[in-house]
């Protein structure tokens, strides 16, 4: 007999979540976190869309999620040096419910998810690094190893990040290649909530916004920059394709970030702001051509260990999907474990589940954008420098007669090519 139903390795989101519907469901389920707290070694911008949370948790429940600000302003900038042309949409459909989404401190909002898994009847376990499997005599999942003890249970689901050490052993799993994975670096500064309030033109201090940046904030390589805003702090930061920064970049990651705290588009921010937490992570960008299989022998792996995230350049997309297919991969192990068969076949209900849900059609649906941002080049330089060229032509006066538009506009699309604009519009057009 097993020490316990099913063990899940990592306390993100998917982990958490998925150890929570299986002791609700009244499985003997243990939780094992190497950080020495939930949330200790997670890292995102953050914002997360609340849809899979509520299927997961009742409204009760999630009325006490500690939640920082709902995002009701959705702001895209293409960043030259010396400008910053901004678009700023707000919209009544994003306060819905089922259609909103927050700004979340992973340190706080981790932390609550294994709270619930606990209140649920979990068992957790802190501060304790699994450093392999367990298998049968047919290489069969049977648990984990955690430095000499060795913990046994019917089911095994990996939820232990982007650059998961288990994932290769479990189901043969490749590391991602430099191409497929970016290097996140974050800053969190302390402002009082007024301040963040009227800085980014929100209706009160329930309300935030989510801005993206493109352009000088990665020098013109391939990556972009991001702020959300929390209750009481903003977080600033970069993200920024490894690829790309090692073979075509300017500038470090850590320089990227300072050179554009200190842009006059984002400067004013965080004037007279508290730094009170630095933070870097792996970030993965390959979609669904570097997903591993996610369903072996006595094993499901969820969340980001399984990729699971979309950057869409306007938008990114990763705590949802691990939200949704921690869910899955406890209700699959529940599944299995009550007939009595957590084989790779008796598991296959897992994949069933997210190949009918939004995780793997929108997986899908974009499987060809990382491709076509890798080679985006112009969006990361060409073009917010010819957004700043037009932008000056229309609004700058200095007293000289005005030219027709057509005069003005023609030699700065023409410098870019209308051939290459047809092209990079076209490519975007099939790849989103």
């Amino acid at each position: 007999m097993s020490d316990y139903e099913a063990i899940v390795v990592g306390a993100g989101c998917a982990g958490t979540v998925a150890a929570y519907e299986l002791a609700k469901a009244g499985k003997s389920v243990l939780l094992v976190e190497r950080g020495n707290f939930a949330g200790a070694k997670n890292m995102s911008g953050g914002r997360i869309y609340v849809h899979s949370l509520r299927k997961v948790f009742p409204e009760e429940i999630l009325n006490e999620c500690p939640f920082e600000r709902r995002i009701t302003h959705e702001r895209i900038s293409l960043m030259a040096p010396d400008s910053n042309f901004t678009i700023d949409f707000s919209s009544e459909e994003m306060k819905k419910e089922g259609r909103e989404s927050y700004s979340v401190l992973r340190s706080v909002f981790d932390q609550w998810l294994a709270e619930q898994a606990e209140g649920a009847g979990a068992d957790c376990i802190f501060g304790i690094p699994i450093e392999s499997l367990l298998k049968d005599e047919t290489g069969k999942v049977i648990g984990v190893v955690a430095g000499e003890d060795e913990i046994t249970a019917d089911v095994v689901i990996l939820a232990d990040g982007v650059n998961s050490l288990l994932a290769k052993e479990a189901v043969g799993a490749k590391r991602p290649i430099a191409s497929q994975v970016a290097v996140g670096v974050k800053e969190v500064f302390a402002l009082p909530e007024d301040t963040i309030t009227n800085r980014v033109l929100a209706d009160s201090s329930d309300d935030g916004a989510a801005w993206l940046f493109v352009g000088d904030a990665t020098h013109g390589t391939f990556g972009g920059g991001f702020m959300y805003t929390n209750r009481e702090s903003i977080s600033l930061g970069i993200v920024a394709g490894i690829e790309a920064t090692a073979t075509k970049g300017k500038a470090s990651v850590t320089k990227m970030l300072a050179d554009m705290k200190s842009h006059p588009g984002v400067a004013p921010l965080i004037k007279d702001a508290h730094l009170v937490e630095h933070s870097g992570h792996m970030v993965h960008e390959g979609g669904l051509q570097s997903m591993p299989e996610f369903v072996g022998d006595g094993v499901l792996i969820a969340g980001d260990a399984a990729m699971m995230c979309i950057n869409l350049g306007y938008m990114v997309r990763g705590m949802d999907y691990a939200v949704a297919s921690g869910q899955m991969a406890a209700q699959a192990s529940i599944r299995a474990i009550d007939r009595e068969d957590t084989s790779k076949k008796g598991l296959e209900h897992y994949r069933e589940l997210l190949e009918s849900s939004f995780v793997m059609q929108d997986l899908r649906q974009f499987s060809n954008v990382p491709q076509f941002m890798a080679g985006f080049d112009r969006m990361f330089g060409v073009y917010p420098e010819m957004i700043r060229d037009i932008m000056n032509s229309l609004f700058v006066i200095d007293g000289a007669p005005v030219r027709p538009m057509k005069k003005t506009l023609r030699p700065i699309v023409k410098g870019v090519g209308t051939m290459n604009i047809a092209r990079d519009g076209l490519g975007a057009l099939k790849a989103l």
